[in-house]
């Protein structure tokens, strides 16, 4: 699957950017056209597959103003995605999102995180394998840490999968935006085999399970 989405990837390319250059990102245009200010926000950074995947995913919950795709958790300064996926550089490949915290909480996003993909799997989600795929939470401040690692104590102690639940909880240190290309992949890109096969059924599951209590 990684070669399958890697191949889908570069020849989008030009097709992703002629599309940036004619019509403005959709989550440019939720920060446009939105009054809160930034400085209302706060910022989530989770990793739980393609970030393709939970990007759509997040762009979908209310009061979550704007998500970027891209990489934290590595070692390499400004990595590219030929580089994340050959899985030497120790990025995981995350989702920033900014969120209002007066529409949506910081529990209420780690209950879409983990209902969204599988925590149990090390390094792997569906056919996507390689520590870039690892389930991981990168926290950026006390309060995350601390929620996150109650929650996942939770988890793991309710039985809820057969298997232990193995995310990540790691400081945020460094986020870096993935090519133009991967951003709003979904919603640029819908009728492409990995978006039909594969973000279409976790979209489908969320929307399932969250019905309209946080989906917009």
């Amino acid at each position: 699957m990684q070669k399958l989405k890697s191949i889908f990837s570069y020849f989008l390319v030009g097709v992703a950017l002629v599309s940036c250059a004619q019509t403005k990102d959709k989550t440019e245009k939720k920060m446009e056209t939105n009054t809160i200010s930034m400085d209302d926000l706060d910022t989530a950074t989770f990793g739980a597959g393609c970030f393709w995947c939970v990007e759509a995913v997040f762009q979908q919950v209310k009061g979550v103003i704007a998500v970027s795709s891209g990489y934290s958790g590595g070692t390499v300064k400004n990595p590219s995605y030929k580089e994340v996926c050959t899985g030497t550089t120790g990025h995981a490949e995350v989702t920033q999102i900014f969120y209002d915290p007066k529409q949506v909480s910081y529990e209420q996003l780690l209950e879409v995180f983990w209902k969204v993909h599988d925590p149990t799997t090390l390094n792997q989600q569906g056919n996507d394998h390689g520590t870039q795929y690892r389930s991981v939470i990168f926290y950026h401040n006390t309060k995350q840490k601390e929620i996150a690692e109650k929650i996942k104590k939770e988890l793991s102690a309710s039985g809820a999968w057969e298997n232990p639940v193995v995310t990540e909880i790691s400081p945020f240190t460094v986020f870096y935006k993935a090519e133009d290309y991967h951003q709003n992949y979904y919603n640029l890109n819908g009728e492409q085999p990995y978006c039909k096969f594969v973000i279409k059924p976790k979209l489908d599951k969320f929307e399932k399970v969250f019905k309209g209590n946080l989906a917009k």
